[in-house]
């Protein structure tokens, strides 16, 4: 029954994304103003409204990104069938149905390696106890391997995958992870989101001798298979946290797969007490294979994008505040107050028909975090977002905030209306990696120290970071992006719709 469940749940995403999807546009022509189009090769917008120049952010139009490929389901005389046999076969059925464009080598290289693990996987199931109808998999709960005093560790490796931003990692490791049986023990989660779980869990139970065992105890009962999504370490919490719950949760056979910007030799680099930090690193190497992606190509780029809601301009409060109001509709937005996690509270300023209202210092300059983004994008489904500012020095804190807020965003394929002082690369010039920095000219007679040295912001984990932000915001801006938002949007009010009439019916 859960298999057919499944499958026509993937049967619906496939009919609603060939649908044509009704989508509120943010094309300019619609708002008070008029368009100018430059002939740049990136096809910027000015926007002239009152006399006041607006840049519209668009990128070129090309093919499809693969990233937004929905999932595949066979369909025989009338009968929806899950495909079979592992990514590398759904991946070349997709590519021959047209659902993807050709890959490249980079990503077949990597698709051989998931087929690989899949099949050792497929062959060592009751082995790696992975199948959740067996009764087996009571043995690796956390009592009984303390009462045994004796580590279970798999005997199929894990999966680590690194490489450049928008190459595919995101998208590959969920086709494989779609291609698993159902009723095996697997999870795929983003990796913010698993940490956060882990504190509300170390919380849940302070006190124990060794409550790091207990949660990997939890999580091992719940996944063998754990596939974390966008793997970064930046806090020292975490940092000092990952070693022994990763060593716990591989001695009770966790099977890791995981994506990643950085190689595992370059996780926290830099980083406060990076030595506690280091036998991580040697623990995920001995359990996981790891794979470089070496593809150039940055898929999310591949993207038509002039359909975005990205402005770019100064003194724009009241434009947004209108379009704003165009995406509410009659509702009034009202202030709102979002619960996070462990009894925490986010105050919205302005919210109403599922988007939320921000000003830049309201989300980011404030003390806020990963779990309050989460916890926003629960409850919203579009921000409007006011006067992102070009980043440096002296808002260094400022521009991490605003990168987890991405990354938390992308995760939860939420909308974005913004204002900003500059394109999402021009947001980033001034922060530069080590390596950058000191390939940067010497200051000279004839250039000052203010103009070679102003605001400039050398940050290893946030210079390789803003890679992947800018990226992301291209994806966000793109016809597609808006386009698959639209239809997740239309499949919620169906599904809230089909409930109401249900609980209408039976009263």
């Amino acid at each position: 029954m859960r298999t057919v469940s499944r499958s026509l749940r993937q049967l619906r995403q496939v009919l609603h994304q060939r649908q044509n999807c009704v989508m509120i546009s943010s094309r300019a022509e619609e708002a008070p103003c008029y368009l100018l189009k430059k002939a740049y090769h990136s096809s910027t917008y000015r926007v002239v409204i009152n006399h006041a120049e607006i840049k519209l952010l668009g990128y070129n139009t090309w093919t499809t990104s693969r990233a937004l490929s929905v999932n595949a389901v066979k369909v025989t005389d009338g009968v929806t069938e899950v495909n079979g046999g592992g990514p590398l076969v759904e991946y070349e059925r997709r590519i021959a149905a047209g659902e993807l464009v050709d890959g490249d080598t980079c990503q077949l290289v990597t698709l051989r390696e998931l087929q690989r693990l899949y099949d050792e996987l497929v062959e060592s199931v009751e082995a790696c106890q992975l199948d959740r109808s067996s009764e087996k998999h009571v043995r690796s709960g956390w009592l009984w391997s303390r009462l045994l005093f004796q580590p279970s560790y798999a005997p199929v490796k894990g999966l680590y995958l690194y490489g450049g931003v928008g190459t595919g990692k995101t998208m590959l490791m969920d086709l494989f992870f779609d291609q698993l049986p159902g009723n095996w023990r697997k999870k795929r989660i983003h990796f913010h989101d698993f940490m956060l779980n882990v504190h509300s869990r170390l919380q849940k139970h302070k006190g124990v001798s060794d409550p790091l065992d207990v949660v990997a105890g939890e999580i091992s009962e719940e996944a063998i298979l754990l596939c974390l999504d966008e793997f970064m370490v930046t806090d020292v919490a975490d940092a000092l946290i990952l070693n022994r719950l990763f060593k716990h949760l591989f001695s009770k056979g966790t099977i890791l797969v995981a994506t990643s910007n950085r190689a595992p030799d370059n996780l926290y680099e830099g980083g406060l007490q990076r030595d506690l930090f280091l036998p991580f690193i040697a623990t995920l190497k001995e359990r996981c294979v790891v794979h470089e992606i070496g593809s150039s190509t940055d898929y999310r780029k591949m993207t038509s994008g002039e359909q975005g809601f990205y402005f770019i301009g100064q003194d724009l409060s009241g434009f947004l505040r209108q379009r704003f109001q165009q995406l509410i509709g009659e509702l009034k937005a009202a202030p709102q107050e979002v619960e996070v996690v462990m009894g925490r509270t986010l105050q919205v300023p302005l919210g109403a028909n599922g988007c939320a209202y921000f000003t830049f210092e309201e989300l980011c300059d404030k003390p806020l975090g990963a779990a309050d983004y989460f916890g926003l994008f629960k409850r919203f489904h579009t921000l409007a977002l006011e006067g992102i500012p070009i980043f440096g020095l002296h808002n260094k804190s400022a521009a991490h905030r605003f990168v987890t807020l991405i990354d938390v965003m992308y995760e939860n394929r939420a909308r974005l209306l913004c204002t900003a002082e500059g394109s999402p690369q021009e947001l980033f010039e001034r922060i530069v990696t080590v390596s950058e920095a000191k390939q940067i000219a010497p200051r000279t007679s004839s250039r000052s120290r203010k103009s070679d040295e102003s605001d400039l912001c050398v940050d290893n984990e946030l210079g390789f970071a803003k890679d992947r932000t800018i990226s992301r915001l291209t994806e966000i801006n793109s016809r597609e992006y808006l386009e698959q938002h639209a239809t997740m949007l239309a499949e919620k009010k169906l599904t809230q719709g089909g409930v109401v009439q249900q609980y209408a019916s039976q009263a």
